[in-house]
C-alpha cells in the first residue's frame, strides 16, 4: 500500500495470511471431532476428544501460520515503494 506505515503493512499481510490458516484450523478441528470415534482403538491413555490435544494442535498451527506470514511482511516493509513500483 502506497503511503502506508510499516505497522499497517505488517498488519494487512498478517491478516491476509492468518484468515485462511484460521479457517483451515477450524475445519480441521471440526473434521477431527467428527472422525474421533474411529480413533478410539488407536489411542492409549488419551480420550479421542481430549481438549488439550485439540487446543495444542490448533495453537501450533496458528503459531506456524503467523510466523510464516510475519517474515514476508517484515521483508515487505524494507522495500522502498518507488523501487517496487518501478519494477512493475
Amino acid at each position: 500500500m502506497l503511503g502506508a506505515r510499516p505497522a499497517d503493512l505488517v498488519r494487512m499481510v498478517l491478516a491476509q495470511g492468518m484468515r485462511p490458516a484460521l479457517l483451515g484450523a477450524a475445519l480441521g478441528l471440526a473434521g477431527a471431532l467428527g472422525l474421533a470415534r474411529f480413533l478410539v482403538g488407536m489411542l492409549y491413555g488419551v480420550r479421542p476428544t481430549d481438549p488439550a490435544s485439540f487446543r495444542l494442535a490448533a495453537l501450533t498451527s496458528a503459531d506456524v501460520a503467523s510466523i510464516a506470514s510475519y517474515i514476508p511482511a517484515r521483508g515487505a516493509t524494507k522495500v522502498d515503494p518507488l523501487v517496487a513500483l518501478r519494477c512493475e
